[in-house]
């Protein structure tokens, strides 16, 4: 309801997004250029209390505009350019009138006071965003759960910079998607700030709330960290003990890790899978076994930093750009490191694949199936495809180059498809529509 009277109906236009797998999320008619949160958080009781000061540029003349916001957070007060403004927050869209028309070109600046008890979105694939564990916290928001825990523009393509402020009680550590820039000791709590400066997706900021250890994961070029539960430090140091082989390997493959570091989260619950955030990846104590059976999904994550969360599709029609540079990056990290080949993955998943309904189109798999395991393993049988028609050194240019040129940008299949044509002898597109635009599974070819 608004503070200033009568119901705020969309404009034409306010709540469209570009996303045609996700159109109820994402919003028109201006950028987000930064979000500033200040956030008080209470675990036991989970409780949390908000204010967002968001600020953005019209690229419309904007009488009403729209935020995404999960319904169970309420709304207290809104203000633009420092009005009290008109809103109506209702199925998770935060509709505002301002005093005042926003121009074409303008920069405006949003204040939101909110609070409640945050939830994760519900939906097709479970229960996404903010979540309680035992005992603290975990975001994983891909690709709908930003709203569980504050208001934005929920969209791939909608990137902003982010300082985050986060008070909790003192026995507890937090960890934000970016460089931690200062921690404050109050009476039996502690403030920590954290700044992200380079652009990020909304799906793509992330807190991890809990009692850990700090640790190093490896010494020298980027920083590498690990917060995990005082009693996992010896498995972890096990595990996740080839980390710094790993990120060697990978910026030898796709060039310099693009943010300043790296954290890994090792929770104190199960996950049924590790997610990744800018900067971070989080698993399960699940994942730690002192085996390193889990090796291949910490260099998937780890290669999701450039592919996913550098590189961001600019709506989830693209998600094998993401999917397959990952997948094809355990492959690539198995051969390098003495395990099976990249060719000899790649025959296995092909025999796999060959031995299923060919029912998806990569470059398109619809929204049922975005996170379909074809989506995965089509997609870097496509790089390796892609591979053998290029060459070895061309093929290894293209994927430094493609990340290189697109860094902390938004990508498409289309944009790919005419980066790696400057790097072949003939046409492509025969490859490409075999592969990325028909169901049918091509031959392999053999590199």
């Amino acid at each position: 309801m608004s503070p200033v009277g009568g119901p705020v109906g969309p404009a034409p236009g306010a709540d469209r997004s570009t996303d045609p797998y996700l159109p109820e999320h994402g919003n028109g008619g201006y950028r987000v250029l930064h979000y500033d949160l200040d956030l008080d958080y209470r675990v036991v009781s989970n409780r949390l209390a908000g204010k967002a000061v968001i600020t953005g540029r019209a690229v419309h003349s904007l009488s009403r505009f729209s935020l995404d916001l999960a319904p169970r957070l309420r709304v207290r007060d809104v203000r633009v350019d420092g009005r009290a403004a008109r809103f109506e927050h209702r199925l998770g869209k935060l509709r505002i009138k301002p005093e005042r028309p926003i121009g074409y070109g303008s920069a405006f600046k949003i204040e939101i006071r909110y609070g409640g008890k945050p939830a994760p979105v519900s939906g097709r694939w479970g229960d996404i965003g903010w979540d309680e564990l035992t005992d603290g916290v975990l975001v994983a928001s891909q690709p709908n759960g930003a709203p569980s825990w504050f208001p934005c523009n929920d969209r791939p393509d909608d990137k902003a910079s982010f300082l985050v402020t986060l008070t909790v009680a003192a026995p507890y550590t937090v960890l934000v998607t970016g460089d931690l820039v200062v921690r404050r000791r109050g009476p039996g709590t502690i403030t920590w700030v954290y700044e992200r400066n380079e652009p990020t997706s909304p799906y793509l900021m992330s807190v991890q709330i809990g009692r850990y250890d700090l640790v190093e994961l490896a010494t020298g070029g980027v920083t590498q960290r690990a917060a995990v539960p005082a009693r996992l430090r010896t498995a972890l140091r096990h595990d996740l003990g080839r980390h710094g082989e790993i990120m060697t390997v990978l910026e030898w493959l796709f060039g310099p890790y693009p943010f300043r570091e790296y954290v890994v989260v090792i929770v104190d619950d199960d996950l049924d899978d590790p997610v990744e955030a800018q900067g971070m990846a989080v698993f399960g104590r699940n994942h730690l076994d002192g085996r390193r059976t889990h090796e291949r999904l910490v260099v998937h994550e780890l290669a999701h930093q450039w592919f996913g969360n550098s590189l961001t599709v600019a709506d989830w029609r693209q998600i094998w750009l993401n999917e397959g540079f990952a997948t094809y990056a355990e492959w690539l990290w198995s051969g390098a490191s003495g395990g099976p080949s990249t060719n000899a993955h790649a025959a296995q998943w092909h025999a796999r694949l060959a031995a299923q309904p060919a029912d998806l189109t990569v470059a398109d798999p619809g929204v049922n199936r975005m996170f379909d395991p074809l989506v995965y393993k089509r997609g870097a049988l496509t790089l390796h495809a892609l591979r053998a028609a290029l060459g070895e050194r061309a093929f290894f240019a293209f994927l430094r180059s493609w990340a290189a040129e697109n860094r902390h940008r938004t990508v498409t299949t289309a944009q790919f498809r005419q980066h790696a044509a400057r790097f072949a002898p003939s046409s492509l597109d025969e490859l490409f529509t075999a592969w990325l635009d028909r169901p049918a599974l091509p031959p392999l070819p053999r590199i």
